[in-house]
């Protein structure tokens, strides 16, 4: 006999398997493990595939026209956008932290002037992920760690576990620690509004589905990477 419950779970893991928030996730994480070590390497070629990204973005979601496939290729785009300025800036600039973020913003006007047009979905995605960007940057500066970036960067192996320590234990001073708390505060906010829009019917409903995952999961990652800071630097080049 077969177990409905059992086929209801199966299918209600298939379907969030399936579904734009979910990719939009594994998208923000994808850079942590592919793109890293590839900039790292060759910054040329990761930038050159921010193209190709384009390119299948474009063609998958004309190819889809206006159905949810045309969807996941606008994602693509989105994630396009962001690929290619985390590739410009970590492959030239990485020892430059005041230039992160305006680097990461090269794609502004248009990711605003898309809002309105079958694009949403990337332009959701690429500006859920300029957001979420420019929280951890600032929460940076103002904690007092922004001074160490260039020393994390341009040091050694054998040197950046211990910068890194150094960098999250100033973290976790009491003013640094409320600056990362309010920021957190803020982009639980920022999550939530975008799931309560995105649980409202209409055209856009799939771009604040996007924006809340994309939100979400850089903040996960955010944690995760001070916590690998604090207790295993060793392991914080792979994020």
């Amino acid at each position: 006999m077969q177990n409905p419950a059992a086929d209801k779970q199966r299918l209600s893991a298939t379907a969030v398997l399936a579904s734009l928030p979910f990719w939009a996730s594994v998208l923000v994480v994808m850079p942590v493990f592919v793109q890293a070590p590839w900039v790292r390497q060759h910054p040329l070629s990761a930038c050159l595939f921010g193209l190709v990204l384009t390119l299948a973005g474009i063609l998958w979601s004309l190819k889809a026209d206006r159905s949810e496939q045309g969807d996941f290729g606008a994602l693509v785009l989105g994630f396009s956008g962001s690929w290619m300025a985390g590739s410009l800036f970590w492959g030239w600039l990485p020892a430059h932290p005041v230039l992160h973020v305006p680097v990461e913003a090269f794609a502004l006007p248009l990711a605003l002037a898309g809002l309105t047009t079958r694009w949403r979905c990337a332009c959701a995605f690429y500006l859920a992920s300029l957001i979420g960007t420019a929280f951890t940057d600032l929460s940076m500066a103002l904690s007092g760690v922004m001074p160490l970036w260039p020393e994390v960067v341009t040091a050694t192996a054998d040197q950046a576990p211990n910068l890194l320590r150094a960098a999250a234990a100033q973290v976790l001073t009491p003013k640094s620690l409320l600056v990362v708390i309010v920021a957190a505060a803020l982009i639980t906010r920022l999550v939530a509004v975008c799931r309560s829009r995105a649980d409202r019917l209409g055209d856009d409903s799939s771009a604040w589905s996007i924006a809340s995952s994309v939100l979400f999961t850089t903040l996960v990652i955010d944690a995760v990477f001070l916590g690998v800071s604090l207790l295993a630097p060793s392991l914080s080049g792979l994020i």
